[in-house]
């Protein structure tokens, strides 16, 4: 039988690279109970460094290029913070990512690579792009290629990586029927570190691709579409990279880490200055066996790293890592062939390079290949209907998790009518109206079952989604009071968790302009964030009963989030269409409901789907809507993946509510449960343009979708 157990340690992992990733897979298969694994890293993929060339000239695509860690991370079962981390504070043990809260760690490990960015060459941030971070240059080098006209490009460093680099430009753009002019500039003695006869036959292949290699060349300074050299000559380029050299990120020398060179300073063990911080990869110095930079001490680190932090959890006994004297090496020259050196040898051509793509593919497929988690087994003595309640999938989390609309709705309507003269509930609304003093005020509530293992991003949108309905009905929010559910952890990572939680989830609030005053915490199997919110109003309340005949239907956000968020738990997501839906789900309507305060009617789209929502609109004001599918804006990847059958546990109950509407692929996202959605707002026609304009000038992604007409309480497709 399955059990959950409390956390009670924290291990943050901080950086995608190599070695994090391996970590990551591995602890899926075996992970430690009570530990709980946070990854730290700027965007949801990390770019694999040895098919990087590859993709430069033109043999990979640049999905195959990165390891998806918004996938990997669901996969571990781990929390994945999207930031860049720029400061660890020893002694109060945290890790600064800009725009959070600080989190929390009991161990650490660092494996953020390196950068060669060259800030001592002036005019380099302005006018070039480093190698290192992978993925800025992937992505500059891939806008570059798409230009037209003789391509001019300028390596600055003549290492084994410039070389790789300018050989894969020369070819990719050549391929592109572009005229090339490729040059390496090297302040010294280019391919030092190679074996003399390695180092001529990359010379001559080099050579051969019209790359112009230059030694004892120091690059001065680099300007618009030039370089300029110590001797004063200025050399043309319209696309310039820094590959001279790696370098490490500079906020490591504020950590009070031992350092060499910038670069964390660890023992046999893998472990820092401080024996709760671990560091692997390129980031770290090898002080008992310095070793050059190279991608194969990050994998065989993996194990080590593993090993060790699952010993630093139990009271076990740590291992050393041994790096190896000589290793494979394997370069690729710009087409389909490839340069090897080891142990003296140096063979050269397709067949190296078919060996160094089977090596390549091989580590990346075990990425790409996560076995699916299964639901746990049933017992065996269980209830006839067990099996159809629980369905084939697990429960979605955010409003996918909500119960149908017409459940509540039902019990709510067979309760008493309310006696008291101050309370005035809005029918089909989510909010009530009290009047104190001749004041209005609304109330609402609502809370979300967690999308994202991020409690930092789930404060932030159960945020936003709480405040929904305030906005929906014209009013200024006011105070809040948070109800939250904790998984069970111990005393210190509960403050952790509710420090995060109520930080961020203060920051929203109180930039919507209202207050939390208190609040309510419990525990239970997982974590749940809710608001209970006032508002203020200075006139009638938007409802949903005041659309009429002619009015233009305007939707301010998207939609599916629910479809996402559904393949993302399946492990079927693209990890940068999560990153989106996030984004998305974390931008605030508080604009988007002050330009449309003249609205007649209005809702926030949400557990029950655009076409739930426009319904409930219908039936409060008696009237049809007509709706064109084909101009509801979605959110990245949605289509897609509605395409491939991905449904919200809730959708089921949301396509029975509304009949009318055809059942189809083009349709399938008019059902899809919005978590902190959009306004969906009937607008007077002759106002419907400029308002869309001023929300798109405001940053939503705003569209018209439709009308209103006069008609049976229904919606229907134009």
């Amino acid at each position: 039988m399955k059990q959950d157990f409390p956390a009670t340690k924290d291990v943050v992992l901080i950086g995608g690279g190599h070695t994090h990733a391996l970590v990551l897979r591995m602890w899926a298969m075996q992970p430690v109970a009570g530990a709980r694994l946070t990854l730290i890293n700027p965007g949801p993929t990390a770019p694999y460094s040895g098919m990087l060339p590859g993709f430069v000239a033109g043999h990979y695509a640049r999905e195959d290029l990165d390891i998806d860690l918004v996938r990997l991370a669901r996969f571990a079962g781990a929390r994945l913070v999207l930031g860049a981390a720029d400061h660890i504070d020893l002694e109060r043990r945290n890790i600064h990512v800009p725009g959070r809260p600080p989190i929390g760690f009991d161990l650490a490990s660092i494996d953020i690579g390196i950068t060669s960015a060259m800030p001592a060459i002036p005019g380099f941030a302005e006018h070039a792009v480093p190698a290192k971070p992978l993925g800025r240059f992937a992505s500059a080098w891939e806008a570059y290629l798409q230009g037209e006209g003789p391509a001019s490009m300028v390596v600055i460093g003549g290492g084994v990586a410039g070389a790789e680099l300018a050989a894969a430009m020369a070819h990719g753009a050549g391929a592109r029927g572009r005229a090339v002019t490729c040059r390496i500039f090297e302040a010294g003695q280019a391919f030092s570190a190679l074996r003399p006869g390695t180092a001529e036959k990359l010379r001559a292949a080099l050579a051969g691709l019209g790359v112009d290699l230059n030694e004892r060349a120091p690059v001065a300074e680099v300007a618009p579409n030039a370089v300029i050299l110590d001797n004063g000559d200025e050399v043309p380029a319209n696309f310039i990279v820094g590959a001279a050299g790696a370098q490490a990120y500079p906020w490591l020398a504020q950590t009070e880490l031992a350092l060499e060179q910038g670069y964390v300073t660890v023992g046999p063990d893998l472990r820092s200055s401080d024996p709760s911080v671990f560091a692997v990869g390129d980031c770290a110095h090898l002080g008992f066996d310095p070793r050059p930079k190279a991608g194969v001490y990050a994998v065989r680190q993996a194990p080590v790293l593993l090993h060790n932090l699952r010993a630093a959890l139990t009271g076990g006994a740590l291992r050393e890592y041994r790096p190896q004297r000589d290793y494979l090496k394997l370069i690729s020259l710009g087409g389909k062939r490839a340069l090897a050196e080891r142990f003296g040898l140096t063979p050269e051509g397709a067949m190296i390079w078919r060996w160094k793509d089977r090596i390549d593919q091989r580590f990346m497929q075990q990425f790409r290949d996560l076995p699916g988690m299964a639901p746990p087994a049933l017992p065996r003595d269980r209830t006839a209907d067990l099996a159809e309640v629980m369905g084939p999938k697990p429960m979605c989390g955010g409003c996918g998790a909500k119960v149908a609309s017409g459940a509540l709705g039902g019990v709510l309507a067979g309760l008493p009518m309310p006696v008291r003269k101050d309370v005035s509930p809005l029918p089909g609304d989510d909010a009530g109206l009290l009047v104190t003093g001749g004041q209005k005020q609304v109330l609402t509530t609502d809370h979300l079952r967690a999308v994202t293992e991020d409690p930092v991003v789930m404060a932030r949108i159960a945020a936003h989604h709480a405040l929904g309905d305030i906005w929906a009905m014209g009013a200024t929010p006011q105070a809040a009071t948070a109800n939250l559910i904790l998984p069970r952890q111990s005393a210190a990572l509960q403050a952790r968790q509710l420090s995060e939680i109520m930080q961020a989830a203060s920051e929203v609030l109180r930039e919507a302009g209202a207050d939390i005053i208190g609040g309510h915490s419990s525990l239970g199997d997982g974590l749940t964030i809710g608001f209970s919110i006032t508002g203020l109003l200075e006139r009638a309340p938007i409802t949903l009963a005041g659309a009429r005949p002619g009015d233009r239907l305007i939707l301010t956000k998207p939609v599916g989030s629910g479809t996402i968020m559904a393949a993302e738990m399946g492990l079927q997501a693209p990890g940068a269409d999560v990153a989106s839906c996030l984004e998305a789900m974390q931008q605030g309507q508080g604009a988007a409901s002050h330009c449309l305060s003249k609205a007649h009617a209005m809702t926030d789209v949400t557990g029950f789907g655009l076409a739930g929502h426009l319904k409930n609109i219908c039936i409060a004001s008696g009237v049809t809507a007509v709706i064109r599918a084909s101009d509801v804006p979605l959110l990245p990847g949605a289509a897609e993946l509605a395409a491939a059958g991905v449904r919200s546990t809730l959708y089921p109950d949301n396509r029975a509510a509304v009949p009318e509407v055809p059942d189809s692929i083009e349709t399938a996202l008019l059902f899809d449960p919005q978590t902190s959605g959009g306004l969906l707002a009937a607008v007077p026609p002759d106002q419907a343009l400029g308002l869309l304009s001023g929300l798109i000038a405001k940053g939503y992604r705003a569209a018209e979708i439709g009308w209103i007409e006069t008609g049976p309480a229904e919606v229907r497709l134009a």
